[in-house]
């Protein structure tokens, strides 16, 4: 597979076609560790382990981490109303 930099914006891109995102497991907005191999002829990309998303579900923790800091939930105790069996 060959590809090219180009300009985007103020920067320059690659673009990655989506066979290998696919092949890789990979979607659109998946952050990226880069490194530059220690002989300095190669740039890895390799996905940050914490942002791996689930397709199509939300994880706890964004979940937790949106809710308020001073959030108490309100439903602790529930009591009895009538002849339910405990």
């Amino acid at each position: 597979m060959i590809t090219k930099i180009r300009a985007w914006g103020n920067s320059q891109g690659v673009r990655l076609p989506k066979a290998l995102l696919a092949e890789l497991n990979l979607e659109t907005g998946v952050d990226l560790e880069i490194e530059i191999s220690p002989r300095r002829d190669a740039i890895v990309l390799r996905p940050t382990r914490k942002q791996m998303p689930v397709r199509g579900r939300h994880r706890i923790e964004d979940l937790a981490a949106a809710m308020p800091k001073d959030y108490r939930p309100g439903e602790t105790d529930w009591g009895r109303e009538g002849a339910e069996v405990w």
